[in-house]
C-alpha cells in the first residue's frame, strides 16, 4: 500500500509539471504573437494614419480620390495612381518618404496634363473659327424702311448665351442703338437684370429720315453689361452697313457678337509673366511694364497703376495692386504677386488684371482688363497654357488690354 501511494504521487507530481511547462508554452505563444500584431499594427498604423498635415490636401485623402476618379489621360488611364506605386516600396522606406510633396507633384502634373488637352485652342492653333474663341453670345434684331413715312425700324428682339459679367455669375444687359457715323444720337433698351438670355422685344423708330442718308448710314448695336455703382462692361457689338440690306421689308437677323472695339484707338498693350510651381501651390504674377496707354486725363496723359484680382467660381478671393506712375503712357512697374492657388482649383481659377487710372479728385478710371485662365480668349488661353506646361518657368507674353 505503500509502495502505490508513492507511486500515485510520483504521477501526480509529473502531471503538474507537465501541465505548468504547457501552460507556460502557450503563455509564450500567445505573448510572441501579440508582440508580432503590436508591431505590424503599430507599423500599419505609421503608414496609414499620419498627422493631418500629410492627409488634408493631398491625393489620399477624401477629396483627392474624387479628383483621381474624374481624370482620365488618352486611352482611358487613370492620371494619378501614385498610390500603388508607393505600395510597391518596403513600409520603413515608404515611411521615411515626404508624401505629400510627391503626391502634389503628381496631381500637377496629371492636371496640366488635362489642361494642355481641353485648353480651348490647343489641338488647333490655326485660327479657325470655333477654336480658341472667345464666345460672347449673340443677338436678335429686325431692321425695316417705310418709305412713305420716311421712317427706320429697328427692333431689338433678344440675346443668347451672354457672358457673365457680374463676380455673382451674371450679366444685366442691355443694348444701345447707333447710326454710325452719328454717334451723338443714340438709343436704349431697358435693362434685364441677372439674365444671360433677355427678352427685350423693344422698337425703335428713326422718323424723317431720308432714304439717301438711311443708306449711307451702319447701324451699330452694342451690348453691355449694366453697373450701377462703376463703368458699364461692354459684352459685345454687331454693325450692319444699311446698304446691304433689303429694306422694303422687315427683315430679321441672328449675329454673333464680337469684342468691342472703342473708337478712340487701342487702350494699349501690357507684358506680363507668369510663373506657375506645382510643389508650392503658387502662380507668381510679375507686372513688367505697359506701352501706348489711352490718355484718360485731360492733359493727354494718365496715371496708371495695375489692379490684381483672384477669382475662384466668380468669386473674389485675393486682391493687389501696383504702385502708381505719375502722368505716363508708358509705364514699367516690374512688381512680382504671388497668388497661393490649390493645384485642384486651377481649372476653376482666373486672374483679372486691370490697369487703372488713379484720379485725385473723382472715381479711378478703367483703362483696360485683361483676363488669364484657361478658358478665356486666345491669346490668354495661349499664355495660360505655356504657364502650366513650363513649370517653375516664368513665361512673359504682350497682352492686349480690352475694355
Amino acid at each position: 500500500m505503500y509502495i502505490n501511494t508513492d507511486s500515485q504521487r510520483q504521477g501526480t507530481l509529473s502531471l503538474s509539471v507537465v501541465l505548468v511547462s504547457l501552460a507556460v508554452t502557450i503563455c509564450t505563444a500567445s505573448m510572441l504573437v501579440l508582440c508580432g500584431i503590436c508591431t505590424w499594427c503599430q507599423r500599419k498604423l505609421g503608414k496609414h494614419y499620419k498627422p493631418s498635415l500629410e492627409t488634408a490636401d493631398t491625393p489620399d485623402s477624401s477629396r483627392g480620390r474624387g479628383e483621381k476618379k474624374a481624370i482620365k489621360l488618352p486611352g482611358g488611364s487613370k492620371a494619378l495612381n501614385s498610390t500603388t506605386v508607393q505600395g510597391q516600396l518596403p513600409h520603413d522606406e515608404a515611411d521615411r518618404r515626404t508624401e505629400p510633396h510627391s503626391s502634389v507633384s503628381d496631381l500637377a502634373n496629371s492636371l496640366t496634363s488635362e489642361m494642355l488637352m481641353l485648353s480651348p485652342g490647343s489641338e488647333d492653333d490655326d485660327g479657325h473659327e470655333g477654336t480658341g474663341r472667345e464666345n460672347l453670345g449673340r443677338i436678335q434684331f429686325s431692321v425695316g424702311y417705310n418709305f412713305q413715312d420716311s421712317t427706320l425700324t429697328v427692333k431689338i428682339l433678344k440675346g443668347q448665351e451672354l457672358p457673365a459679367k457680374d463676380f455673382s455669375g451674371t450679366s444685366d444687359p442691355f443694348v444701345k442703338i447707333y447710326l454710325l457715323p452719328d454717334k451723338k444720337n443714340k438709343l436704349e433698351t431697358k435693362v434685364k437684370r441677372k439674365n444671360l438670355n433677355p427678352h427685350w422685344n423693344e422698337t425703335f423708330l428713326f422718323e424723317g429720315f431720308p432714304y439717301e442718308k438711311v443708306v449711307q448710314r451702319t447701324l451699330y448695336l452694342q451690348v453691355l453689361d449694366y453697373d450701377r455703382f462703376s463703368r458699364n462692361d461692354p459684352i459685345g457689338e454687331v454693325s450692319i452697313p444699311l446698304n446691304k440690306v433689303d429694306l422694303a421689308h422687315m427683315q430679321t437677323f441672328w449675329k454673333e457678337l464680337k469684342p468691342c472695339i472703342d473708337g478712340s484707338g487701342s487702350r494699349g498693350e501690357l507684358l506680363l509673366s507668369l510663373c506657375y510651381n506645382p510643389t508650392a501651390n503658387t502662380i507668381t504674377v510679375n507686372i513688367i511694364k505697359a506701352r501706348n496707354l489711352k490718355a484718360m486725363d485731360i492733359g493727354g496723359t494718365s496715371d496708371p497703376y495695375v489692379k490684381l484680382w483672384l477669382m475662384h467660381k466668380d468669386k473674389r478671393v485675393e486682391k493687389k495692386k501696383t504702385v502708381v506712375m505719375k502722368c505716363c503712357l508708358n509705364p514699367v512697374f516690374n512688381e512680382s504677386f504671388p497668388f497661393e492657388i490649390p493645384t485642384e482649383r486651377l481649372r476653376e481659377t482666373t486672374i483679372i488684371i486691370t490697369v487703372m487710372d488713379k484720379d485725385r479728385l473723382s472715381r479711378n478710371d478703367v483703362i483696360g482688363k485683361i483676363y488669364l485662365s484657361w478658358k478665356s480668349g486666345p491669346g490668354e488661353v495661349k499664355h495660360w497654357k505655356d504657364m502650366i506646361g513650363r513649370p517653375r518657368q516664368a513665361v512673359a507674353q504682350w497682352h492686349q488690354l480690352k475694355a
